[in-house]
């Protein structure tokens, strides 16, 4: 008979899925390029607005030259989508790094059995944190062409708000690996 495996493969997928997701959301919920605003009339022809959830930069594609911290003259931070997102992302993150706290002392790679409860509840949590940052990512994409742009601009997703959604989602998956751990909670009993 076969030794069994200290850490169930379920465990491990989580454990690596997780911190992923928290980089790509960390990343996405900081830098300002949740959408892109190109081709703005009466403004050279290479100027392109970046609008994140904190801070609005511009940047000349012909010279680099970008410059952070722009006014926000068509009150985009007022947008209920922005604001949002303002509040959710940061809880988001916090309450992942919280799951993957909980999720360590769960897996305990260094003793004998895991701790399939606290590992099941880290999953949860780690799944709430994912669908935390998942609904203003979801809601801010539905409503992008929709939020206050100057007029015949063209407008497209910008890669912070793609990293968001994929670290959103890896959470998810992460979330519900660990979550399978109660499943040898109910074994055990």
């Amino acid at each position: 008979h076969l030794p069994s495996m200290r850490t169930p493969a379920a465990m491990i997928v989580g454990l690596v899925l997780c911190p992923c997701g928290l980089l790509l959301t960390l990343t996405g919920t900081l830098t300002p390029n949740w959408r892109e605003v190109s081709l703005i009339p009466d403004q050279p022809v290479d100027l392109i607005l970046e609008q994140g959830i904190w801070d609005i930069c511009s940047e000349r594609q012909s010279s680099h030259n970008r410059r952070c911290g722009q006014a926000d003259e068509l009150g985009y931070f007022e947008q209920v989508p922005v604001r949002v997102a303002q509040g959710l992302m940061p809880t988001s993150l916090v309450l992942t790094l919280l799951g993957l706290v909980v999720a360590t002392l769960g897996v305990r790679c260094w003793q004998k059995e895991p701790r399939h409860l606290l590992a099941g509840v880290a999953g949860l949590v780690l799944l709430l944190s994912g669908l935390l940052s998942l609904v203003p990512v979801s809601w801010y994409t539905h409503e992008l062409w929709a939020l206050p742009a100057t007029a015949g601009s063209t407008l497209v997703v910008g890669y912070s708000l793609v990293l968001s959604y994929l670290g959103s989602c890896l959470e998810i998956l992460g979330g519900l690996a660990l979550a399978l751990s109660f499943h040898h909670c109910c074994k055990e009993r």
